[in-house]
């Protein structure tokens, strides 16, 4: 095995040696998956629920040292780590809730009783990015778990050491070998594995659109159920009827929190064009007060981006647009760059139609509800977004018209445990979170007991 070593994107310097997996180990751990699966889909529905309620105590005791751990490997700041933690406490212990009510039905006919039962699927394989290593994670072995089957992990190579802890953390519960393994490794290795191998029947993945494609072309080869959540360019939109103070000093934390690095983030910017300046006067102040700092200090609002080939691929979208107005970030070592707001002559620029995954803003201006939607749907993405309006006519209209699977009302708030997570258009496929999560990690089978037998 190769390995890799992990650099902590505030001072550059190495925190530790991970092993990377090759084919082998990544067939040996899907191999002993397989086996773990024939015990761990037998196990009482109120037994597994009591072992995944474990495994969420496990991890409420180890919320620091895991939010440590992610400011430390992904230069997120302590306050947004330790909110990750929880998320994943608070997700593992919703769905443990599930195993005892996954309900089949018993639908009528003739001769006979007819009833459903909700199977699972089998080896799950979990594909998590490096924005958000903790909850993404969560969100896909959580269900998976919870459903009967077992799971194979891969965390993104640069961001390996939370989802490591917290496979540790499983087996420390009681959650038997094999049933949640964690397999550090690249994409091209791990990740490709999960698409071919014939254990696995289903792949859940977070990234890039991209490799989405390609991931979703290779399941087709032996039909293979999957969820893809991939990427966004999301408006945030202010009508003159809005709170403009309110919507001004939301806009920074809508796309510069875990410095852009978020698929939700609301880096398109549309403003009525009657409240443009004295919006945009409020939110320069807004940004100014959005530093980039120590992430380690509990009041700091942005970190650094997670790698030095990343802060320059940001760069150059900034280097090539119209920049209105920037924040501050320190200078030094780290991959600093500061929240920028870019005001482009069109909506078709680089910067307003591609994901650029950093602390980057792009404002327009509109003049009506429907050139505010036809410019908020010119788009492949169809994730996430937000609406600023006092009327709750207009509040209706436009959240239905917003071509987007989470939109917000006067809030940026994308994500709830309880509640469906996912996109629309090349922004996804499927749902994760809430309470139809587990069905997909099932197979729906039907069954018909003749009461008249040879019938």
């Amino acid at each position: 095995m190769s390995t890799f070593t992990v650099v902590n994107p505030a001072n550059e310097e190495s925190i530790a040696e991970v092993e990377l997996a090759d084919v082998d180990a990544t067939d040996a751990a899907i191999a002993k998956a397989q086996t773990a699966f024939d015990v761990w889909r037998k196990v009482a529905p109120g037994d597994r629920a009591r072992l995944l309620r474990r495994f969420a105590d496990a991890v409420d005791g180890a919320i620091d040292e895991l939010a440590a751990l992610e400011v430390a490997n992904a230069g997120h700041t302590i306050s947004n780590a330790t909110w990750e933690a929880g998320n994943v406490r608070d997700v593992i212990e919703y769905f443990a809730a599930m195993p005892e009510r996954l309900f089949g039905r018993q639908i009528p006919v003739d001769g006979g009783v007819n009833i459903t039962f909700a199977e699972p699927l089998g080896v799950v394989g979990v594909i998590v990015p490096w924005n958000f290593p903790m909850p993404i994670a969560s969100w896909g072995f959580a269900p998976a778990l919870a459903a009967g089957n077992t799971v194979v992990l891969k965390p993104a190579e640069i961001t390996p050491l939370t989802a490591i802890r917290i496979g540790e953390l499983a087996r420390e519960a009681g959650i038997p070998e094999g049933v949640l393994t964690i397999i550090p490794g690249k994409g091209s290795v791990v990740g490709e594995r999960f698409v071919t191998h014939p254990a696995v029947r289903k792949v859940v993945f977070t990234g890039s659109t991209e490799v989405g494609k390609r991931i979703m072309a290779g399941c087709a080869a032996q039909v293979k159920n999957l969820t893809l959540e991939l990427g966004g360019k999301n408006s945030n939109i202010v009508f003159d009827d809005a709170d403009i103070a309110a919507a001004a000093a939301a806009a920074p934390g809508g796309v510069f929190d875990n410095s852009g690095q978020d698929c939700c983030s609301r880096s398109r910017l549309l403003v009525q064009r009657g409240i443009y300046d004295e919006f945009m006067a409020a939110l320069e102040e807004s940004v100014g007060d959005f530093a980039a700092a120590d992430p380690t200090l509990p009041d700091t609002a942005m970190g650094p981006l997670v790698t030095a080939a990343h802060r320059d691929k940001v760069a150059s979208y900034v280097a090539a647009g119209e920049v209105a107005f920037r924040g501050t970030a320190p200078e030094g070592p780290g991959f600093w760059f500061p929240p920028t707001v870019l005001t482009p002559a069109s909506t078709s620029t680089a910067d307003f139609t591609e994901e650029i995954f950093g602390p980057v803003l792009s404002v327009v201006p509109f003049d009506t509800e429907a050139d505010a939607l036809r410019i908020a749907n010119d788009t492949e993405y169809g994730l996430s977004g937000s609406i600023w309006t006092n009327s709750l006519d207009r509040a209706m209209r436009v959240s239905r018209g917003v071509e987007a699977g989470n939109l917000s009302v006067n809030s940026h708030a994308s994500v709830r445990y309880w509640t469906p997570f996912g996109g629309f258009k090349q922004s996804g496929l499927g749902r994760e979170l809430g309470p139809d999560a587990v069905a997909s990690f099932t197979e729906v089978k039907n069954v018909f007991f003749a009461t008249r037998p040879g019938e």
